[in-house]
């Protein structure tokens, strides 16, 4: 599935985040879904004049298992060419194998992280900013024990967003 002109535009997900939880609160996996990620629209409405863009204006994401996330198109904010990914990350949580039309940079200042890029695997310890060139597959994982925020920022007013497929870090 492609993601372009806002992150909603996926017709396979739910709007809302499903309301089974396990012990820790992360929802359930829904095995009926293909990928286990679910979206919801804003909260708020975006105003692009303001200089500050609070989290309720942003799209919310959640990708099984425990990456919780806010997007933010930079064309709904009113920035020109830029977008960006805010994520929450749990210990064993990451996204899906997926690519973006634009190139990408990770910003961590705290944890661990283990990655794919392309056809590289490494495990990375914050601070620091990662690399991932437009088109190429990538992922990542949480490989430490506390929960992580990352930044993910594109290039471009919109977000792109292709799946290929299962997280390859995942235990089986």
């Amino acid at each position: 599935m492609l993601l372009a002109v806002g992150l909603a535009a996926c017709q396979t997900q739910p709007a809302t985040v499903p309301t089974a939880t396990d012990q820790s609160g992360l929802p359930l996996h829904d095995p009926s879904q293909e990928t286990g990620s679910w979206i919801r629209e804003a909260e708020a409405p975006p105003t692009p004049s303001d200089y500050v863009v609070r989290l309720e204006q942003m799209q919310t994401f959640y990708d099984v298992p425990g990456e919780f996330g806010h997007a933010l198109e930079g064309s709904v904010h009113g920035f020109e060419s830029m977008s960006f990914i805010l994520t929450e990350t749990h210990p064993g949580g990451g996204p899906p194998l997926h690519t973006h039309e634009t190139e990408e940079a990770h910003v961590l200042l705290e944890g661990s992280v283990s990655y794919v890029i392309g056809d590289k695997v490494m495990t990375v310890k914050g601070p620091y900013i990662a690399r991932v060139p437009a088109g190429v597959p990538h992922t990542f994982l949480n490989a430490g024990d506390k929960v992580l925020r990352l930044v993910g920022v594109l290039q471009g007013p919109t977000i792109t967003y292709e799946e290929i497929g299962k997280n390859p870090l995942l235990e089986k």
